[in-house]
């Protein structure tokens, strides 16, 4: 049974970020503020998510417009968020990224929701929301990393690229190579993380279904799910994002442009 945190028990985990404020003073590296902000920041977004989604949770009546409003907004602040740490310069870079995540999204979430949770209704809040949000966290930083990875590489290897233009290679196999390295650099957290799991660390979800009392197995079989779909829609947001980004590297003559 989950034992439920009042505010005493959130003051005294407070304790823990004075803690490290203090280690921090003590070492001289000024790193209070930024540990105080983001503590303030965390607090306020988590007790407001809080509100809003119990409302979503209503498992009395879902409503599926509220529920997919909800996942809109989501997708929405990772495309931001995504797009700020790739490029702000890229046309068109935002719809890409809007794309490619959405992309990954719908049809890992509906393929898990439809074929192997068959909840009912399908568009359950209570497993929707939580997987929905598993897929576009593990996406964004998935694609954040394939696309400013390729952003970078594209735009330092200008003379190669240009090189195998001029031997009568198409854009597609000039840029093959660090296309395949970025989306390798964006999935090599997710496999570093299914290697070790349950071996090293257990993921944040299944620790957050044993704290509130569910089975061992039933979560370990929740984390599975999870982390197979966070692994193949990382896979499809990295490979259509990757593959809009070089195309915005290139004009209707087929050369090159930098940003």
């Amino acid at each position: 049974m989950l034992i439920p945190l009042d505010f005493t028990d959130l003051a005294l985990a407070l304790g823990l970020i004075a803690i490290a404020c203090a280690l921090s003073f003590w070492q001289q590296l000024g790193l209070e503020g930024q540990l105080l902000l983001a503590t303030v920041r965390t607090i306020v977004q988590l007790g407001v998510a809080g509100y809003v989604l119990a409302v979503v949770f209503d498992p009395a009546r879902p409503n599926p417009w509220l529920i997919l409003a909800f996942g809109l907004l989501m997708l929405t602040l990772v495309t931001v968020v995504t797009r700020n740490r790739i490029s702000k310069k890229l046309p068109r870079l935002l719809f890409w990224v809007w794309g490619s995540l959405g992309l990954s999204a719908v049809l890992i979430v509906g393929y898990a929701q439809l074929l192997v949770i068959q909840p009912t209704p399908f568009y359950s809040p209570q497993y929707l929301i939580p997987l929905l949000a598993a897929i576009l966290g593990n996406a964004m930083n998935a694609a954040s990393i394939a696309g400013d990875r390729l952003v970078t590489t594209l735009n330092y290897s200008q003379t190669e690229i240009e090189t195998h233009l001029s031997l009568g290679a198409t854009p597609q196999q000039a840029v093959k190579l660090y296309r395949s390295e970025a989306i390798r650099a964006g999935l090599l957290p997710t496999l570093n993380s299914m290697a070790i799991v349950g071996i090293v660390t257990l993921p944040g979800i299944l620790t957050g279904q044993l704290l509130a009392g569910v089975e061992p197995l039933d979560a370990a079989s929740y984390q599975i799910l999870i982390l197979l779909a966070i692994a193949v829609s990382n896979l499809i947001a990295t490979l259509v994002l990757t593959a809009g980004i070089c195309r915005q590297f290139f004009n209707p003559e087929a050369q090159l442009q930098k940003f």
